[in-house]
């Protein structure tokens, strides 16, 4: 028997470790029906759970519960991220603790430490998902670095290097002067400032009393200035082309050349080149193959091309700033609003800096990724998301690969000693290649740079399943189905991804990839640490459980849009979970027990008939979401039948069946509930899967677990089984809409007389009783001959008019007062809101949350006066 009341924490964990335990999540190998596969986007194995994992990872369960429901053959491969920076920075700051670098222990030393620290803490955020319901195949769980995907990793890296698509090359890049590595662009937040706009001249050659005029945010590069550039457009500077002018303090001789990046209209129309320390710089000095001089240490400070070497950019900029002055040649220095980039790990500022590092030719690449969407081989969901993935890689640049870092997967590159690379998949193979090349054996020196993150993971869909080996899971489960994630990482990942597959594999790494939105606080603002805004979801699965978390954000998820966290809407849903609960208990309390290969198309009762229909159509609609990737529709669709539909009318309908003496009927309703019962256990599994597993254990016996549980397809929906029950439901709902508007007592006897088709006169006699009882009515009947008098309140249903009389029932003088005092009260209500909402120095000064709220409550009350002066106007005549 079914607790009283409904707990997720009496069952949630234990169910799932029955699943896991069983095998219940692995793809049955022997069969011979479809597969469907999914590749988690893999966590870093640093992270924790939070609301973005919480939604990306409950659709794909959605799915991957549905297809496992459908009967194919499913795999969801789970598996984490060695994150190289995230993870080397934990175990860097432990070892701080000890009061040790990394330097200390030495590389070798040193990743062992993270391999250690990895067995010991990493993998928490698999636990966590274990805790939301991911029916992920934990025992395929892949790590980035295992010697699996290692081997894949050098295996492909050889492949690119012989086919000329990796090379090295000296070039600017995005420098963590704290981490003293290169990052990618996913790795750099950009923050908005007040900085400063300094404003100084350079003298001409030969010519000391005619200047060029310079703005910049940072005068201390003015060291690696190689050029200056004006506009061949710039009437008031173009006669400069060609000349030379003098970088004051260290006296060095650059030309004026002609570029489209000066722009006459902005600033001083002449642009400093600074080609090593800013990316735009560094393409004009490409085009007018200018000197590339570096100008800071990997530390950013400033070195030995400069008179500042050793200073940090701080402290040069104001010695620069200085001297500038006493030379007379600095201007005016005004605040200027700026971006600054800050690395997303360390906190520093990221510094463009030109060094020595390896590339992959991603515009090559690019080719074949680009054509397998437009020819329809990948889909986006939602469409439009091609433009954004046509945008970026119509414009790709090459991909820097390498970090500087100890964690990850060391580059297979060796020189010789002369410098001359060998590039093999091991120390053998690249001593044979050198021997063989040398005629001799020497000495090979290891490349310490590691790969990028994001190449390890840009192999996934296909590593994880045991390639470069041709196994029967890469046979069986690739191309991957869908690919689920945010839109955020179209670039970093899903593009990588494309472009890795098609050169490897030559087939796309998914056949379709949904792109969702963010999750953002409930004012719809992005989470973060530093605004405290951050939702942990663990607290919210402790508070209310996790089907309530997955139901909410599958009901919220619509394509295209962000999402706004809602503890209100999280807690309905743990409503809607008990509403269930409670509906189960009712059909075990009134005996509603499965009844093995039950005959659907024998019930008899208009209602059982119409419950039945209803059960079918809700079912078609979720299935027909669920295949075009519109969660929220289908998740509404099995929320409105289950909770509307089942729970607040068949139910009703049912109790004068249980009640009564008719042995047939009741045996029919038992049965028929049963089934629907059953029904929604199985459509709402894929959201709710704890509750439905728990009851679906309690309430039968049964041969087959529910995740495993058949999902009904193409079921003929006889829509005269709805007709008669469906027309009398919206008769009692327009009934109980115009009882709640005119404030009518619940108690009051009330008789509605019906102006109708005599096919509906007939429906209404037929259901009389059930219309009665729901409607809360003394009597209900045709209008016929009756005279429509005065006192009668009026409303529709369908073609139906609807007459009610009132006299007697209702004091209308006592409700025009009742009406007429909260009219005024709102009245008042809303002029103080528009005084408050109208003061620019409230809306400007208070928190977004105050004022959103303000307007909340503006526009409920002007809601509410809407609803108050339609009830006076309904009243108005009698």
């Amino acid at each position: 028997m079914l607790e009283k009341n409904y707990n997720p924490k009496d069952f949630e964990e234990k169910i799932y470790k029955k699943w896991e335990t069983s095998g219940a999540f692995q793809p049955d190998m022997k069969s011979d029906k479809d597969a469907f596969s999914i590749v988690i986007p893999p966590p870093n194995v640093t992270g924790v759970l939070h609301m973005g994992h919480a939604l990306d990872d409950t659709l794909q369960d959605i799915l991957i519960r549905y297809n496992r429901m459908l009967g194919k053959k499913v795999l969801w491969q789970p598996g984490t991220d060695h994150a190289g920076i995230a993870t080397q920075m934990v175990v860097e700051r432990n070892l701080a603790k000890e009061g040790l670098t990394r330097h200390d222990l030495g590389r070798e030393e040193f990743v062992k430490r993270v391999w250690k620290w990895k067995e010991q803490s990493g993998g928490t955020i698999c636990r966590q998902l274990r805790r939301l319901g991911a029916s992920c195949d934990w025992s395929r769980e892949r790590f980035t670095m295992d010697e699996g995907l290692s081997h894949a990793v050098r295996k492909i890296f050889v492949s690119l290097y012989k086919d000329g698509l990796i090379y090295k090359a000296k070039k600017l890049v995005n420098w963590d002067p704290a981490l003293e590595t290169a990052v990618s662009d996913l790795e750099v937040v950009q923050k908005e400032t007040v900085g400063k706009m300094y404003y100084y001249k350079y003298p001409l050659e030969n010519n000391p009393n005619e200047f060029i005029h310079i703005a910049t945010t940072r005068p201390e590069t003015m060291f690696g200035d190689t050029a200056v550039a004006v506009s061949k457009d710039n009437k008031k500077l173009a006669h400069l082309i060609g000349k030379n002018f003098i970088i004051p303090i260290i006296n060095r001789v650059i030309p004026i050349i002609a570029d489209d990046h000066a722009d006459p209209e902005k600033g001083t129309g002449a642009v400093k080149i600074t080609p090593a320390h800013d990316f735009n710089d560094f393409e004009v000095g490409k085009r007018h193959n200018l000197p590339m001089i570096n100008i800071l240490n990997p530390d950013a400070t400033l070195n030995e091309n400069t008179p500042y070497a050793g200073m940090s950019t701080q402290d040069a900029r104001v010695k620069t700033i200085e001297a500038l002055e006493k030379l007379g040649l600095m201007e005016k220095i005004e605040d200027h609003p700026m971006v600054i980039p800050y690395g997303d790990r360390s906190g520093v500022v990221i510094e463009p800096y030109m060094t020595d590092q390896w590339f992959v030719d991603a515009p090559k690449l690019a080719i074949e990724a680009r054509r397998a969407v437009h020819d329809g081989e990948m889909e986006f969901v939602p469409a439009t998301y091609e433009k954004t993935y046509f945008e970026w890689m119509n414009n790709i640049q090459p991909w820097c690969i390498s970090r500087q870092l100890w964690w990850g997967h060391q580059m297979p590159i060796w020189y010789g000693p002369d410098d001359t690379i060998f590039c093999e998949e091991n120390e053998e193979l690249a001593q044979t290649a050198a021997d063989k090349h040398y005629g001799k054996h020497v000495e090979l020196r290891r490349e310490t740079d590691v790969l990028d993150t994001w190449f390890s993971s840009g192999l996934w869909a296909f590593s994880t399943l045991g390639w470069p080996e041709q196994t029967e899971y890469l046979k069986t489960f690739y191309p991957t189905s869908v690919l689920v994630t945010g839109f955020d990482i179209i670039f970093f990942w899903v593009a990588r991804m494309m472009m890795m597959s098609m050169y490897m594999m030559k087939r796309v790494p998914f056949k379709k990839c949904y792109i969702h939105g963010l999750v953002r606080d409930e004012q719809g603002r992005k989470m973060s640490k530093s605004k405290g805004n951050t939702v942990d979801p663990m607290e919210t699965i402790e508070k209310y459980g996790a089907d309530a978390l997955r139901f909410f954000m599958a009901a919220s998820e619509t394509q295209g849009r962000d999402i706004n966290l809602s503890d209100s809407r999280i807690q309905g849903y743990r409503n809607f979970a008990t509403k269930l609960w409670n509906a189960a208990r009712f059909c075990e309390m009134n005996q509603c027990y499965t009844v093995k290969n039950f005959d659907i198309n024998s019930a008899k009762l208009a209602a059982n008939k119409w419950i039945i229909s209803k059960a079918k159509e809700a079912t078609a609609a979720v299935t027909d979401n669920l295949n075009n990737y519109r969660f929220s529709e289908a998740a509404n669709a099995i929320y409105q039948f289950t909770w509307g539909t089942f729970c607040d009318w068949y139910i009703e309908l049912t109790k004068p069946v249980f009640y009564g003496e008719n042995s047939a009927d009741i045996e029919e309703t038992r049965a028929v509930a049963a089934w629907v019962l059953d029904r929604i256990l199985v459509v709402l599994h894929p959201f709710m899967p704890f509750i439905t597993a728990e009851l679906w254990n309690n309430l039968a016996e049964r041969n087959v677990d529910i995740i495993k549980a058949a999902w009904p397809l193409n079921e003929k929906i006889n829509d005269a089984d709805k007709f008669e029950i469906d027309w009398a439901v919206d008769l009692i709902s327009a009934i109980r809409s115009l009882r709640s508007a005119m404030n009518l007592p619940a108690g009051a006897k009330l008789t509605a007389y019906i102006k109708a088709s005599d096919e509906d006169i007939a429906i209404i006699n037929k259901q009389q009783k059930m219309i009665c009882t729901l409607a809360r009515l003394d009597a209900v009947g045709p209008l016929a001959n009756k005279e429509i008098t005065q006192d009668m309140a009026q409303t529709a249903s369908r073609e139906a008019v609807i007459y009610i009389p009132l006299k007697g029932v209702i004091d209308f003088e006592a409700e025009r007062a009742r009406l007429n005092k909260e009219l005024e009260t709102l009245n008042k209500n809303l002029d103080g809101y528009a005084r408050k909402l109208g003061n620019e120095s409230f809306v400007a000064k208070a928190p977004a949350a105050v004022v959103a709220e303000e307007k909340r409550r503006q526009a409920e009350a002007m809601e509410n006066k809407v609803r108050v002066e339609e009830a006076l106007a309904r009243i108005a005549n009698f």
